[in-house]
């Protein structure tokens, strides 16, 4: 694939931010021309420079390791069960579900030793000075990445009252545009290359600033950020000990293994009910064989193509992205994890990363819940802000996805 075309894609979405920008002359260029920038220098350093590449495969060596190490839990628990086959609701139920479990407790753990909170203000803080975000926007950029949509808002709970409007819509976006560690490993277990997931994870944080800053930028004083704001110093107050929150860490794993688990079970269960309905309706026409997927492919193929998959392909890689923004990304991926070995290697790299991230219909209720709990006052300016942050965190994925197949090109 020529490159053009990846940076076509590039274009349009930018464009896109644009026309549906609430303050289109209050667009700060430097940011979004940084935030671009750093998206390609993480994809250029991780997907071909040969020294970030061998480190890249080192962190997924790791990471695979890690998988096994919650599959030794597995195993004590269902024994024999583990072991039904390669089907993909056995490797879901025994694969995929206690691996979040798994994680879940490692990140409280390390929660409540403090390191996250270190990490993420250190990577806040050079994202922060690099894009002339405020540091509490950079830091949940940051954070999100290893706590998720549901937890992250937490750690800025204090601040949310004073957030300026455009700051506000910057958190709603990276919470939709993340894609946590936890379930990270979950979309592995279905299929999804680990590489281009850890890609897909460094990029996403200029790339949910970006968007954010183009559909709403700054337009209110913001306030510099002072001691009091310094979240190094959030303590898990709730575990008594670092046992306790290795307990709370897998409770709360479990929580979303138990939600994820059910929303899957709904979700195809209706799909396949209005797939029925579809093809009844279609079939009184003459048409045989028609679904919401093969829809969503022809509507989304265009989109796809821009992104830098082969025309060929450009049906299926359309589908699976319609599918993680109007269901989820779990559905998307576990129809296209089994896929995966059949596709362009290109096709591959930009649907797994396409697809990393929270942005789907069913997030809007999550985030209105979470940070409507967390700043009741402040609800229905959530409420008001999440299908726009929905808009931003969905190109914020598909624009790593144009831009990794740019680099992939070169």
């Amino acid at each position: 694939m020529s490159p053009v075309r990846g940076l076509l894609g590039v274009a349009v979405l930018v464009g896109v931010g644009v026309l549906f920008s609430a303050h289109r002359r209050r667009i700060p260029w430097r940011t979004v021309g940084t935030a671009l920038a750093l998206q390609v220098v993480f994809a250029f350093l991780v997907l071909r420079w040969g020294p970030g590449r061998a480190a890249l495969d080192a962190v997924a060596g790791g990471v695979e390791k890690l998988i096994g190490y919650a599959d030794e839990g597995t195993t004590f628990l269902f024994g024999p069960l583990t072991q039904v086959g390669p089907s993909l609701g056995s490797v879901f139920a025994f694969g995929v579900l206690p691996v979040i479990i798994f994680l879940g407790a490692i990140i409280q753990l390390l929660f409540y030793l403090r390191v996250v909170q270190h990490v993420a203000w250190a990577l806040g803080g050079a994202l922060g000075w690099l894009l002339r975000v405020s540091r509490l926007e950079s830091f949940f950029a940051s954070v999100v990445i290893f706590l998720g949509q549901s937890e992250a808002p937490l750690m800025i709970a204090p601040y949310l009252r004073r957030l300026t409007r455009s700051q506000l819509f910057a958190v709603i976006t990276g919470g939709f545009a993340a894609a946590a560690g936890s379930t990270l490993l979950g979309y592995a277990q279905l299929g999804a290359p680990l590489p281009y997931l850890l890609a897909a994870t460094a990029m996403n944080a200029p790339a949910s600033l970006l968007m954010a800053k183009l559909l709403l930028p700054e337009t209110e004083p913001v306030r510099e950020t002072s001691g009091d704001d310094d979240v190094r110093t959030v303590r898990d107050t709730e575990s008594a000990n670092a046992i306790d929150a290795l307990g709370r860490g897998a409770m709360a794993g479990g929580r979303i293994a138990v939600v994820v688990g059910a929303l899957l079970i709904a979700f195809i269960a209706v799909l396949a009910l209005v797939n029925g309905i579809v093809g009844g309706i279609a079939s009184l026409f003459g048409a045989q064989g028609v679904t919401v997927q093969g829809i969503l492919g022809w509507l989304l193929a265009p989109l796809a193509w821009l992104l830098g998959v082969p025309w060929s392909e450009a049906g299926q890689a359309g589908s699976w992205i319609g599918q993680k923004t109007f269901l989820n990304e779990f559905v998307a991926y576990s129809d296209f994890g089994p896929q995966v070995a059949s596709l362009d290697p290109l096709t591959v790299a930009v649907v797994t990363i396409a697809l990393a991230g929270f942005a789907n219909l069913g997030s809007i209720a999550i985030m209105i819940g979470v940070l409507g709990s967390l700043c009741p006052e402040r609800r229905g300016e959530v409420a008001q802000l999440a299908p726009r942050a929905l808009l931003a965190g969905a190109m914020a994925n598909l624009a790593n996805a144009a831009v990794a197949a740019v680099v992939l090109s070169l």
